[in-house]
């Protein structure tokens, strides 16, 4: 198969897909109408430029031990010569950071973790060619605690249908950080399965090769997601970072000391800034009580749980209820940086101490984070990082074009369901005489009740009541009967059938946009990496649109 191809795209604005919250819909549309929660919102990407001087300037961390550590963490995961350099060339203290990340999800998880590293890579290197040094890295969140939220992945099966396939850990999974949690022999049969599931090409060797190498049995999850990653990008130059080592962990102790010094003004200032964002029309994103705390504790048996204030200066952890003092807690983050993480609120705010981040790109859910804990920059007394939406594609395989042309629809009609587009198909092409007929049906129906109901209505008033009653029901019976029609018809066209659910659980698996349901391993064992390669084409760092890939 040759690497090259010619892409279509069209663009779909965000705001015409379902579910997306109106702070990020307005974001996308017109950051700079935001600054009140987007303090360094830009008109478009490379305006972010302007501000890598106070970036630069706010950057206090010791770079040759961060690359240190960087150096420790990518040549483990095999990362590629340029990955290596980019680590060499953020060594120099004019270099800054494209920073983006996503947990560490089971064979790297929905495709969007793909799509964030490509923003990085592309807005890093076009960073460079505008005469500023810039490196794209990659922060796995080892440290969250959510094991079941990432041990899942879904492929497009032989016959067109999902598949999901999951790794089952230990009990402790629960409250341990996904990066420690342990990888044993099961990992194959999961794989095998997989690839089985998958139809047979001439990359499904590869495949497998790939998804074996990285989770081999006594790995654990992070460095095995660290390593799949590393080669699906290794001629792209990516730097991965894993906040769990002990060496980034060593540096991000003071930020972590100061947050529990000024913890009660992070809490009060988020809580004010969920009502703010209330008042305004917007949803608050993260949940703030009074007793919240910005971090988490790490037991002495590894597990992760939250602190809360109980009041009277006593902050407890919710597993081993053990109690501190706020001076006590800053003693042993001064000490012991690792018996903590930081929480939804606090991570960028370290990752953008840790890093010389000149923006960040996230997800739909990020993106509205960011409009609280700005304020969290704000108390720490950090530059609020400008955030970005990362690239977002719909993949449409050529036989999917095809029955969507041949039936004259748009992307955006799916949004409507498998039953409109069921009914649009037959009304339009398998049997147009079948809506009119039910219309006409209708009418007669309604016409005779409504001579029905003028002489009940003489006759006893309560007669006309339930009348009106039971003339909803028969309306109901006559669109259930319409339904089945319709399904009866395409039935009738098994291959029909298959086209539309196939194409459904391609295009739009579960209900959902495709890239947050489907795994690269799909796409990868149909194109190899051609597929990296042709993302990378399509990604234009200045598109705000969910874009529409035809191959």
């Amino acid at each position: 198969m040759a690497g090259t191809i010619n892409l279509r795209t069209a663009n779909l604005p965000f705001s015409a897909i379902p579910h997306q919250s109106l702070l990020f819909t307005q974001y996308q549309n017109d950051p700079l109408s935001l600054t009140k929660y987007y303090p360094y919102a830009v008109a478009k990407p490379m305006d972010v430029a302007s501000r890598i001087p106070d970036v630069l300037s706010n950057y206090t961390v010791n770079r040759a031990e961060l690359c240190d550590a960087l150096e420790q963490i990518n040549r483990a995961a095999g990362s590629g010569e340029r990955s290596l350099g980019n680590i060499h060339l953020l060594r120099e203290p004019d270099t800054v950071a494209v920073v983006t990340g996503q947990q560490a999800g089971l064979f790297t998880g929905p495709l969007y973790t793909i799509y964030k590293a490509l923003s990085a890579i592309k807005m890093a290197e076009c960073l460079s060619k505008n005469g500023q040094k810039a490196v794209p890295v990659f922060w796995i969140a080892t440290e969250d605690h959510d094991f079941k939220e990432v041990s899942t992945a879904t492929v497009r099966g032989r016959e067109g249908k999902l598949d999901e396939f999951a790794y089952r850990a230990t009990e402790s999974a629960a409250t341990v950080p996904v990066g420690d949690i342990g990888i044993d022999d099961s990992i194959s049969d999961v794989i095998d399965k997989l690839i089985t599931s998958l139809p047979p090409t001439e990359f499904s060797v590869e495949l497998k090769r790939l998804l074996t190498e990285s989770y081999l049995d006594g790995e654990f999850f992070g460095k095995a997601f660290a390593r799949l990653l590393a080669a699906l990008f290794r001629d792209h130059g990516l730097i991965l970072i894993d906040p769990l080592h002990a060496g980034v962990k060593k540096l991000a102790g003071p930020i972590y000391v100061k947050a529990i010094e000024r913890s009660e003004a992070i809490v009060a200032r988020l809580v004010e800034r969920s009502r703010e964002l209330i008042s305004d029309g917007f949803h608050a994103q993260v949940l703030v009580e009074d007793d919240y705390f910005p971090l988490f504790w790490h037991t002495d048996g590894g597990e992760r749980t939250a602190l809360r204030n109980a009041g009277n200066g006593v902050y407890r952890s919710k597993a081993d209820r053990r109690e501190f003092t706020l001076a006590e807690l800053g003693e042993i983050a001064g000490n012991e940086p690792s018996r903590f993480s930081p929480g939804v609120m606090l991570r960028p705010v370290v990752q953008d101490y840790l890093l010389p981040t000149i923006c960040y790109f996230g997800g739909g859910a990020e993106v509205a984070y960011f409009a609280q804990n700005s304020e969290v920059y704000r108390i720490l007394e950090r530059p609020a990082t400008t955030i970005l939406h990362r690239q977002s594609f719909t993949i449409v395989e050529a036989k999917h074009g095809r029955t969507m042309e041949k039936f004259g629809l748009e992307f955006a009609d799916l949004f409507n369901g498998r039953d409109d587009i069921r009914r649009r198909i037959v009304d339009e092409y398998l049997s147009p005489e079948t809506p009119a007929l039910f219309a006409d049906v209708e009418e007669r129906i309604n016409t005779e009740l409504n001579r029905l109901n003028r002489e009940l209505s003489q006759v006893d008033p309560t007669l006309a009541e339930n009348l009106a009653t039971r003339r909803r029901k028969i309306i109901y019976h006559i669109a259930a009967l319409r339904n089945k029609a319709y399904d009866a018809h395409v039935l009738r066209d098994e291959t029909l059938s298959r086209q539309l659910d196939s194409m459904f659980d391609s295009l739009l698996p579960n209900g959902h946009l495709q890239e947050r349901t489907l795994n690269i391993a799909t796409f990868f064992n149909n194109y190899g990496p051609y597929f990296i390669e042709w993302m990378y084409a399509a990604t234009d760092i200045n598109e705000r649109s969910h874009q529409i890939v035809y191959l």
